[in-house]
């Protein structure tokens, strides 16, 4: 018995060295097994079983225990023992105590070894899968890369494959996480934001994105170092994925100028931003506590002649901007006033500069 149970624990120091679990998880996982069999084959409740595994020791111990009982209440043979049976193994025992009964491994039987296997195994996966999870899950918000793998003819949904540290795991990219207009191949490189990991029964699910306004952000943190070391703030964020984003920033540092600083020299900055992004447009604002000027700098690159903040429980507010200006301020299909109501938080109604006093005359 000492040579298979030397095997069993060079087995369990194997699956550690190879699948990075550790062997106290796996002992549990093989101890949950072998009760599961031994309770299958005896027909015992848990209480009347021992393991013990010790791999310091290179133990591996299973037991029955057996409730001593008068004679002519014994009925259960595996889970009950009579007193005179009992008493012929030591004479001390008494009506209550128990006696602890070692199995050999063969007694299990072929089913009760198929169970334990089919356990083992099934914990083994488990912790993998554990161990992806939590890796995964501690990359939530992150940007990553990962190459694409496969794209669903049908769907159009993309399987983008994303390692982190020592794990790795398949992406779910759906069409609704897609920005209109992008192609992806497989074996392509891909930067996507990290929305959300989703326990699920096949294994943790990844939802990534290339729609999410925080992938702006993170490329923003990528290439501008006053974002990285916090100097630059990125207040909020607004984005019509493939087509247009504007991003209010505000500095920490009175001698540093944010947008001067995510814009770069000659805009070399914003622009590599702007080539990830296959040439979506970015406005960066300067965001102040201002609410008028906020707002205001939101509408660039509109000119505006004031900003009405508009009583009542919503936010809203009044937008005068020069006649010219007011289809700029607008934008194509509303883009640049709805935008800018993302960003600011506020419901916003914009009046060229003649209609505006005109109507207030009447």
């Amino acid at each position: 018995m000492a040579a298979a149970n030397n095997e069993f624990f060079e087995a369990l120091s194997m699956l550690e060295h190879e699948r990075g679990i550790t062997a106290e998880y796996l002992i549990e996982k093989i101890k949950a097994a072998i009760i599961i069999a031994v309770k299958k084959n005896y027909e015992v409740e848990e209480d009347h079983i021992r393991v013990d595994i010790d791999p310091d020791t290179g133990r591996f111990d299973v037991a029955l225990i057996q409730d001593i009982v008068a004679d002519e209440d014994w009925y259960d043979e595996h889970s009950e023992i009579g007193i005179t049976e009992a008493q012929h193994i030591r004479k001390s025992y008494q009506v209550g105590d128990r006696v602890v009964t070692p199995l050999k491994t063969k007694d299990f039987g072929r089913i009760a070894a198929q169970t334990a296997r089919q356990v083992i195994i099934q914990g083994i996966r488990e912790a993998e899968q554990g161990m992806v999870y939590d890796e995964f899950s501690s990359k939530e918000h992150e940007l990553l890369t990962g190459v694409v793998t496969r794209i669903d003819p049908r769907s159009g949904a993309a399987t983008v494959r994303i390692s982190s540290g020592s794990e790795f795991t398949d992406a779910y990219l759906g069409v609704n996480e897609q920005v209109r207009g992008e192609t992806y191949t497989e074996g392509q490189r891909l930067k996507v934001y990290m929305v959300e990991v989703r326990k699920a029964t096949k294994g943790p699910q990844v939802i990534i994105s290339r729609t999410h306004p925080g992938l702006v952000k993170r490329l923003f943190e990528m290439e501008v170092p006053e974002i990285y070391d916090g100097t630059v703030e990125v207040k909020s964020i607004a984005r019509e994925a493939g087509s247009r984003t504007k991003l209010a920033v505000w500095s920490k540092n009175p001698d540093v100028d944010p947008v001067g600083a995510c814009i770069g020299a000659r805009g070399v900055r914003v622009e590599k931003i702007v080539q990830e992004l296959n040439g979506e447009k970015i406005d960066v604002i300067r965001w102040s506590e201002d609410i008028t000027e906020f707002i205001s700098a939101a509408l660039s690159p509109a000119k505006v002649v004031k900003v009405e903040l508009l009583p009542g429980e919503t936010k809203s507010c009044r937008v005068t901007v020069p006649d010219h200006q007011l289809s700029l301020a607008i934008g194509n299909k509303g883009q640049n006033v709805r935008l800018c109501a993302h960003l600011t938080g506020y419901n916003i109604d914009i009046r060229p500069e003649s209609g505006y006093y005109g109507e207030d005359e009447e």
